[in-house]
């Protein structure tokens, strides 16, 4: 296979950041049908389109998308190079792409990264989605991790890479009550209105199985299917939230919130999802040979 042609590769990560032939050509001062030459060329050698062509803009195919994320690394690596020959500049700062479940507990997503919160060379990029949406970006290299609740299984097309990090039980939490008055588990489940995640959750299917199990009928006041609003309602509301705790940290530790009990043999799962890739971020060792303590917020 022939070397890689640095100067198509240019060319077409100009177009990819553009979107538009014409804004590319008008970027780098040359012809539009100069550039698009170039691109073809490009394609050809790696054998897949890169674009789809259309109108008035070139949207990237899923090659394309892989080729962006490598062409980024490759002209910000060379950046980096002649700064610190040049300039003696340091290195530039570590990149790591991090994707959440829209419906994870963002206090589990804050205590996991805040090592490279802390340092001066790491940038962060965080996004949110569905876990399919994240995993189609994850397939591509646009993110070197996603954190999720669920686990996800490998194939030959797919080969995922999912480990467990954490595992916590789930409680029921409330405003304080009064000393004498302890929460009445499973009794008092039909009596106190409820906030409940949203009925695709794990942790709410095992709790409808235990409340028919044992015969309970509950009232739900709300089902949330994102647990940053499920803490804000628990805290400002007189309603019992079904939560694992790392969720309401902050509110437990203050006062504000309580914990009335924990719900037996019901347990919030936290994975780490990687793709098998030759070369992995070394600041992915960083994240996930954290404890289990340290990422749910337990104590000191």
């Amino acid at each position: 296979m022939p070397p890689l042609n640095f100067h198509h590769l240019h060319y077409f990560w100009a177009v990819a950041k553009e979107g538009s032939l014409t804004r590319a050509a008008n970027r780098l001062h040359v012809s539009q049908s100069a550039l698009s030459t170039q691109v073809r060329q490009l394609e050809q050698q790696i054998g897949r389109p890169l674009f789809v062509r259309q109108a008035r803009s070139m949207q990237m195919t899923e090659a394309g998308r892989l080729a962006l994320s490598y062409a980024e690394t490759i002209f910000a690596s060379g950046a980096e190079l002649m700064a610190v020959l040049q300039q003696g500049r340091s290195p530039a700062r570590q990149v790591l792409r991090i994707g959440a479940v829209a419906t994870l507990s963002r206090n589990f997503q804050e205590n996991l990264c805040k090592p490279l919160l802390l340092r001066e060379d790491v940038e962060l990029v965080l996004q949110s989605g569905s876990l399919q949406e994240l995993l189609t970006r994850l397939r591509v290299h646009t993110l070197d991790l996603i954190l999720s609740n669920r686990r996800v299984v490998g194939t030959a097309d797919d080969p995922w890479r999912c480990r467990r990090i954490a595992r916590q039980p789930v409680s029921l939490v409330g405003k304080p009550r009064p000393k004498r008055r302890a929460f009445r588990y499973p009794d008092e489940l039909a009596e106190v209105p409820l906030l409940l995640p949203s009925r695709d959750s794990d942790i709410r299917a095992g709790f409808d199985v235990t409340c028919a199990q044992l015969g309970i009928r509950y009232r739900l006041r709300a089902e949330v299917d994102d647990m940053a609003l499920l803490r804000l309602l628990a805290r400002d509301s007189d309603s019992v939230a079904l939560v694992p705790t790392v969720v309401v940290q902050d509110e437990l530790r203050s006062g504000r919130l309580t914990e009335y009990c924990v719900v037996p043999d019901l347990f919030e799962n936290f994975y780490a999802i990687t793709v098998q890739r030759r070369f992995a971020p070394p600041l992915l060792k960083t994240l996930l040979e954290r404890s289990e303590a340290e990422v749910l917020g337990a104590p000191a």
